[in-house]
């Protein structure tokens, strides 16, 4: 066991290595995305900066006579030519904020006061405009926002985010269960083997059984060892049932707890005290495996036992309500701590110094697992005692 829970360890150490090599990945990724993003806004505010001084030049006269015109001339439609080409929304206005040209912006938007305003608005917040002087036509303002594409690229790093966010969630997920399939392969293993090993003892105490009667022995002796030898049966059984097909039957919920009281109230301690009270008379019955399903039942007998350490009083009750049947199971033991109630039916998990802390782990697993049901702490008062709930659908 020693080996397998160093491999184990080792095999989630290297999961964990990969998940952080991937975190780092996409935070580069991002980062490199963020960068190409800062320089392209920077790329376009520098376009719309070329085309004012275009524009500031193109009326300036810095070309003059008749050659001058015809170049002045081109200069304008090549201006005119790079402006439409362009994928950046502008809109130029005079000082009267009247709209002289538009690029990639609706028509009908421009024609719209309302539209425009808030467009204006809207490109003003995103770009502080920039002014244009003219020799010619005076003072005008370019409004430009962002293109398509760098809009696209703003979002796109919240998308890769979210991607890589929900591919280290799937990895999280999937190296869980892989963990937990791989826990539960060895509880399978374990309680196979344990009912493999108890199987020969058993046998054999059956014979010395056989041997005591034909010796006349004492029958009260016989019985009783006879009780214990049956257990012992049911506990292989019990142990060769985790992790097969689970068939499940309707039973009585009160005659399996009777039988599990009546099996503890002969071999507890003097000072302990164990009652069964049956709370309405209905007939309490649920779709169990009763082999499993008792094995719940002495795991919360034991566990209530052991927390009086000799000294106390159970009182184990059931009754119907709605759709649910409810077992409960009362010690005035010392309690749980409020910081242990959410672990007590992690596997290992106890607070005991001998035993491995499988008894209520299992005990989950059976009623949640196998029974569709739930098991958990009602409540518990440290010094006053503990009641631990069982709830299963009535049939």
């Amino acid at each position: 066991m020693k080996l397998k829970s160093i491999h184990i360890g080792n095999s989630y150490k290297i999961k964990l290595l990969y998940l952080l090599i991937g975190t780092v990945i996409g935070g580069l990724s991002m980062l490199y995305s963020a960068y190409i993003v800062k320089q392209l806004a920077e790329k376009e505010v520098n376009e719309i900066k070329l085309w004012s001084h275009a524009m500031t030049m193109a009326s300036s006269g810095i070309t003059t006579g008749r050659e001058g015109v015809g170049r002045n001339s081109q200069f304008n439609r090549l201006l005119v030519e790079i402006i439409n080409n362009n994928t950046i929304p502008s809109v130029i206005t005079d000082t009267n904020l009247k709209v002289v040209r538009s690029t990639n912006v609706d028509v009908k938007v421009i024609n719209n006061r309302k539209k425009l305003q808030h467009l204006l608005e809207t490109l003003a917040s995103a770009n502080n405009p920039i002014e244009v002087n003219t020799f010619s036509d005076g003072k005008y303002y370019i409004f430009f926002g962002e293109s398509t594409l760098l809009k696209m690229l703003r979002v796109f790093p919240y998308l890769q985010f979210s991607i890589v966010a929900c591919f280290m969630l799937i990895v999280f997920i999937s190296f869980r269960s892989s963990k937990q399939d791989e826990q539960k392969r060895v509880w399978i293993g374990m309680a196979k083997e344990t009912a493999h090993q108890l199987g020969t003892p058993t046998s054999s105490l059956l014979g010395w059984l056989e041997y005591l009667r034909s010796q006349n022995a004492e029958q009260m002796v016989i019985d009783e060892i006879e009780k214990d030898v049956t257990r012992l049966l049911k506990v292989v059984d019990r142990f060769s049932k985790i992790g097969s097909e689970t068939i499940l039957s309707p039973k009585s919920i009160t005659v399996i707890v009777s039988d599990a009281v009546n099996y503890f109230q002969t071999r507890i301690p003097k000072k302990v005290t164990m009652s069964y009270d049956i709370i309405n008379s209905e007939p309490q019955q649920a779709m169990i495996n009763e082999a499993l399903f008792e094995w719940v039942i002495e795991n919360l007998l034991k566990n209530a036992l052991d927390a009086m350490q000799g000294k106390g009083e159970i009182k184990v009750s059931s009754y119907q309500k709605d759709n649910w049947i409810y077992i409960d199971v009362k010690d005035t033991g010392k309690g749980i701590a409020s910081s242990n109630i959410g672990s007590v039916f992690s596997p290992g998990f106890t607070t005991k110094t001998r035993g491995w802390g499988l008894g209520l782990s299992l005990s989950k697993r059976i009623i949640s697992e196998y029974h569709k049901g739930k098991i958990f702490v009602s409540e518990s008062v440290i010094d006053k005692g503990t009641t631990m709930r069982i709830m299963l659908k009535k049939l």
